[in-house]
């Protein structure tokens, strides 16, 4: 099929777009990041943005939510020509949206944050009591275990992540704008989230849901518009179309296999957790093993302490007790700096706020870990030829798109940031990698991009500790399973018990017999 047509189904085919959206282009200094797209979104129905990183998804939906202005093209709002001047505007219009940055001020409460801008105000005074009720009423009508009282700087992502969602449900809706809204969700809080959808197409609210997750789009996606290069590629029926027609559409060529098949070669252990129990209280009594040349998976659901293990292993979160052994020695308690001199390298889940610098290069970005070292710094300066060098080979070697290593990374996609922050792991030598949630927010194309680079790593006999919430990179991706559940470790799985079924029925809380 050729680039902008469309395959049609039968998903309310006859109702009048809610919002359409014709030949919209939008430029930004040195990128085309929409030319001419067309868009429509019907009243009551669920319409996937489907692409790569880069593609053009985000600048069409803070387009959508009058946050920039187009370059060309017009915007229809229930068959009127609109032209939406601010995020403001369009909400009042009842146009939403809940982007994958965060734009909550963390020193307010949840519910000066729910009405930030919009307060409730009477006789020209704020009405606090107003406030906190509609607050209130808000949270529990959506089913979030959330206190309006409480200040955002102390949530969780999770708990941050519902803020913003209340925040687009606070008042009268026409089209709601979901940019990868369940990242940082439980299965119970999507599970939520999805009801909530559901009911809000019921009044005939016109979502525009972005994901990466095929199993979403499948459970709630009536139609899907796929983008390319900032360019509209097709519409197709959520209903009849294939995975693998989605990714050659997204892609523009075939993607036999997403998850790699890996040769594993366990070795010689490389890093031993002893009962270790966190100052927190995030972690209690857990003990696990990696050894060279496999890749053990920590699952469990978010707040379960998995993430918390590979911190405390990397001296971010205190150790309370319990022994680290890492490559023979006990490290216990040493510092983030001395492990990653010991080859020892952690990747964050939260590339923005732990692992890049976003108004930096990507070079400087890249080289920062290495930058004592003796291939970057000489007795008194930095090799900055060494270091540019480096920087090019890396980015060469990771497909960075585009391949500037002097551009900020707050210019690039998230997918390619994704690639930034792995690029610093191999700026050194490391021989144990710990990925946290390394494909949250990033397409398929980079998904399989990641996977591979996680296997040459175990294949080349490093030590690799997997900690995700995505089910399926447990199952395919690793050869021994942890896993966790409110900060204690429920089971080890090893090859054929590597299940679905095996793992889940580790998630949740066990029923007294």
């Amino acid at each position: 099929m050729a680039e902008g047509t469309t395959e049609r189904g039968g998903s309310a085919a006859s109702a009048p777009p809610l919002l359409r959206l014709d030949g919209i282009t939008k430029r930004f200094p040195g990128v085309l990041a929409l030319d001419a797209v067309d868009f429509d979104l019907r009243a009551g129905e669920v319409h996937v943005l489907f692409g790569e990183n880069g593609a053009g998804k985000s600048t069409m939906i803070t387009t959508i939510a009058g946050a920039h202005r187009p370059d060309g093209g017009h915007i229809y709002f229930r068959g009127e020509p609109t032209e939406l001047h601010s995020v403001h505007h369009a909400r009042s219009l009842g146009i939403s949206a809940v982007f994958q940055e965060f734009s909550l001020v963390p020193s307010l409460t949840v519910e000066q944050n729910l009405f930030l801008g919009e307060e409730i105000t009477r006789g020209g005074f704020l009405d606090k009591r107003a406030l906190h009720r509609r607050a209130e009423e808000i949270l529990a009508e959506l089913g979030f275990p959330l206190k309006a009282t409480q200040r955002v700087a102390h949530l969780s992502r999770a708990e941050q992540q519902m803020v913003e969602i209340a925040k687009a449900f606070r008042s009268d809706l026409s089209v709601l704008i979901l940019d990868e809204p369940t990242s940082s969700l439980t299965e119970r809080e999507t599970d939520r989230l999805f009801a909530l959808i559901e009911q809000a197409k019921q009044n005939g609210v016109g979502i525009i849901y972005i994901t990466h997750r095929m199993s979403e789009i499948r459970r709630i996606a009536d139609r899907i518009t796929v983008l390319r290069d900032g360019r509209y590629v097709a519409t197709v029926d959520a209903e009849s179309v294939t995975e693998n027609r989605l990714l050659e559409l997204m892609t523009g060529r075939q993607i036999d296999q997403v998850f790699p098949a890996i040769k594993f070669a366990p070795g010689e252990t490389m890093l031993d957790v002893q009962n270790l129990t966190t100052g927190d209280g995030t972690v209690s009594d857990v003990s696990i093993t990696v050894r060279a040349g496999e890749i053990v998976g920590l699952a469990g659901l978010v707040g379960s302490g998995k993430s918390e293990v590979a911190r405390a292993c990397f001296g971010v979160t205190p150790v309370e007790s319990g022994r680290v052994v890492y490559d023979g020695d006990d490290c216990t308690g040493l510092s983030a700096r001395r492990m990653l001199d010991r080859g020892f390298f952690y990747v964050p889940p939260d590339r923005r706020d732990e692992g890049l610098v976003m108004i930096r290069s990507v070079r400087e970005n890249m080289t920062l870990p290495s930058l004592h070292l003796p291939h970057l710094s000489g007795r008194l300066f930095l090799r900055r030829r060494a270091e540019a060098d480096l920087a090019k080979q890396l980015a060469k070697r990771l497909n960075l798109q585009p391949p500037s290593t002097e551009r900020a990374v707050d210019h690039f996609s998230g997918g390619n940031q994704q690639k930034v922050l792995l690029a610093k792991s191999l700026a050194r030598e490391v021989s144990f990698f710990v990925f946290d949630e390394p494909t949250v927010g990033v397409d398929v194309g980079t998904r399989v991009a990641i996977y591979e680079f996680i296997r040459d790593l175990c294949e080349a006999g490093a030590g690799v500790l997997l900690i995700s919430s995505d089910l399926p990179e447990i199952l395919h991706l690793t050869n021994r399973v942890y896993v966790m559940y409110r900060g204690e470790m429920r089971a080890e799985l090893t090859g054929p018990e590597i299940t679905e079924a095996n793992v889940l029925g580790h998630f949740f809380e066990r029923e007294a017999a």
